[in-house]
């Protein structure tokens, strides 16, 4: 029998992704891959695969798959209830799976995304370099589906990282580092405005955090101009008109034309990643 993985439930959201497909802004491309690095290499150790291997990320949980080979699989993410069978197994450890078994991975109590590896990595031809799905541009593998197979590659690796620490829920107030600019001239006292706290909205997505709070107003000398469209990276916090920042992520476009007024300093990024609707975040100046 092919080693191949059979999507049995989806959940809400559940995507192939890898570590992306960086260098393609000039293309308009954004950089795309799993939003928690961390939690993703973490599940390709686990398996023995190099780090770079394509998994699942799955939204909310939900996810259930069943193996149509002998293969050796980890979840990884928030901390969540993962069976096979019925049986419970648990999340950050590797767990072996024969042929016809089916594991299924439950929804978190906190954060947002769960991470999925299998034994030899998912074999999909990759897209610009990457396997990942970008929300945005729609390239790579489309959205999992019951009954969707994917083959597996050839495991050959040793499984490594269960002695890593697992973890801690995600929480529900986040405090995060930025380094203002480069457009926080065009709002008065930026730093001041950025620190109030924000509450993450039910509209974030993998191109962005959106975020409700105290509108950010902008100086008087700048109040109404408009802003040619040049690159933003991920982390870049962007404001609309609106004065409600946006925090671009992994999906982001590559340009913009609204002003950033600062950017997320990339270790933060991954607790960004498992923010739920509700969290509150409130933004510190980096020294």
């Amino acid at each position: 029998m092919s080693r191949a993985l059979e999507i049995v439930t989806a959940g809400p959201l559940a995507l192939v992704q890898d570590l992306g497909r960086p260098g393609h802004a000039h293309l308009g491309v954004p950089p795309s891959g799993a939003l928690d690095v961390p939690a993703f290499r973490l599940a390709n150790r686990l398996v023995g695969n190099p780090e770079t291997a394509a998994g699942i990320e799955t939204l909310l949980g939900g996810l259930t798959v069943n193996a149509r080979a002998s293969c050796t699989v980890a979840v990884t993410g928030p901390p969540v209830a993962v069976t096979v069978d019925g049986r419970p197994v648990g999340s950050h450890v590797p767990v072996h799976l024969t042929a016809g078994q089916t594991l299924a991975i439950g929804r978190p109590d906190a954060g947002l995304r769960c991470y999925l590896a299998v034994s030899g990595g998912l074999d999909i031809e990759p897209e610009l370099g990457s396997r990942s799905r970008d929300v945005l541009s729609e390239i790579g593998p489309p959205p999992l589906e019951p009954g969707t197979v994917l083959p597996l590659g050839k495991p050959d690796g040793i499984p490594v990282g269960a002695d890593t620490v697992t973890a801690p829920p995600a929480p529900r107030d986040l405090v995060v580092p930025v380094v203002l600019g480069p457009r926080d001239d065009w709002f008065g006292d930026a730093a001041r405005q950025l620190t109030s706290p924000w509450t993450v909205t039910s509209e974030s997505n993998r191109v962005g955090l959106r975020l409700d709070g105290s509108a950010l107003e902008r100086t008087s000398e700048r109040d109404g101009a408009e802003l040619p469209s040049e690159g933003v990276i991920t982390g870049a916090i962007q404001v609309p008109p609106n004065g409600l920042p946006v925090v671009f992520l992994a999906d982001h476009p590559t340009t913009g034309g609204y002003p950033v007024i600062a950017v997320v300093v990339p270790r933060a990024l991954p607790a960004l990643a498992q923010a739920r609707p509700g969290t509150t975040i409130r933004f510190r100046p980096y020294a």
